[in-house]
């Protein structure tokens, strides 16, 4: 097993709170991790066609089997028995008593919501961050690989080809998730949607660009967004929205949870191929936001990253929000030290009056210029 950098971030949770729900894309390590995390809890998948229909049948027969609670895996199968279990969890103080999964947030957190709302904690598992995936062997070596492979579990600690794994994974995804969440007519414009999202990486999102070039609705487009952020395929960045007497452009920016799922999406199917792919860049700076956000996550922390823009077309990549101050990140794929990465953080310093700033850029040094401004190598954007 691959250690979890939120394994003892977890354990925490129980130890305060009567229930955990660890929430993710399928196939993140949700499973893997809370049996690591609790092995002394029964273990319950409630895709099991038998234990489902026992949860839906006799919800307080299905959980009197557990008097010292369980790990129910992908309870959005079953959101009725919430209700009971919040029954039982009311009557017994014991903390930590259940450990919930479930790989669709929308329906998940929205029963949880209305059931257990102040008995359970949250925790976002998503895919390997780079920080997980150092202690294997030459894992790190090839940041073209990395951004290739994405994180999943699968692809590093089974060695299951990439090529083959992310076919079977979007067909899951689309056949029983997707239609869990909504019943949908025309799949091959969502599957168009998907790619299309993909060739977007990094850039600010425009619905109806991309409903034009799906060939439906910006309606529909805006509903299919939704269900691929609740079911962690893609997540946006906000605009940090501090005037500094500018016009401020107020759209997000769109990301994969995944980069390996993003190239998969693009045609992209060797590594090699990203060398000179013309998405390389922002699939680079995709890779680096989304290893901020895991580092987050698994601390049990809330996104605090945002981009700024102005209409001019100033921009910077990451916000940093530190609430009193504000961190100023440029990301960049080039390998080489150049005096044009520093362009953004310098007029962000001179905008804000906020000193220091940070490159992340795709090579291997480390760097403390006089400014204060510092570079750190890909491999380091969880630290910031």
């Amino acid at each position: 097993m691959i250690a979890r950098q939120s394994f003892e971030k977890v354990q925490e949770l129980a130890q305060q709170f009567k229930s955990v729900a660890i929430l993710g894309p399928r196939q993140s390590g949700k499973t893997t991790l809370s049996r690591a995390a609790f092995p002394e809890k029964p273990y319950v998948s409630l895709e099991n066609p038998d234990a489902r229909r026992f949860a839906l049948e006799d919800p307080r027969g299905f959980l009197q089997q557990f008097p010292n609670g369980a790990i129910l895996d992908e309870i959005q199968r079953t959101p009725e028995i919430l209700s009971y279990l919040q029954q039982i969890l009311d009557e017994d103080p014991r903390r930590g008593k259940f450990v919930l999964t479930g790989s669709n947030n929308f329906l998940l957190v929205q029963s949880l919501t209305q059931s257990l709302a102040g008995r359970v904690a949250y925790l976002d598992l998503l895919p390997l961050s780079l920080a997980e995936l150092k202690p294997l062997d030459k894992a790190l070596d090839d940041v073209d690989t990395c951004i290739f492979q994405g994180g999943y579990p699968a692809l590093w600690a089974e060695g299951v080809p990439a090529a083959n794994w992310f076919p079977a994974y979007l067909r899951t995804y689309v056949e029983r998730d997707v239609r869990t969440i909504r019943n949908l007519e025309n799949l091959a414009a969502f599957e168009k949607t998907i790619a299309l999202c993909a060739g977007r990486v990094g850039q600010l999102l425009n619905r109806q660009n991309i409903a034009l070039e799906a060939g439906v609705s910006d309606k529909t487009v805006e509903a299919w967004l939704g269900i691929l952020q609740a079911s962690y395929i893609v997540f946006l960045l906000p605009p940090w929205f501090q005037n500094f007497n500018k016009r401020i452009v107020k759209s997000p920016k769109l990301y994969f949870y995944d980069t390996g799922l993003a190239c998969y999406s693009l045609g992209i199917r060797r590594p090699e191929d990203l060398r000179l792919h013309p998405f390389r860049g922002a699939l680079f700076e995709n890779l680096m936001v989304v290893e901020m956000l895991k580092a987050r996550l698994n601390r049990g922390e809330r996104s605090n990253l945002f981009h700024w823009r102005d209409s001019t077309g100033n921009e910077v990549d990451v916000i940093v929000d530190k609430g009193i101050l504000q961190k100023a990140v440029e990301i960049k794929s080039s390998q080489t030290i150049s005096d044009t990465f520093f362009k953004g953080l310098r007029y962000w310093e001179k905008l804000s009056e906020q000193s220091g700033g940070t490159i992340v850029y795709g090579g291997d040094e480390t760097q403390i210029r006089s400014s204060g401004l510092q570079v750190i190598p890909w491999r380091e954007a969880g630290k910031i």
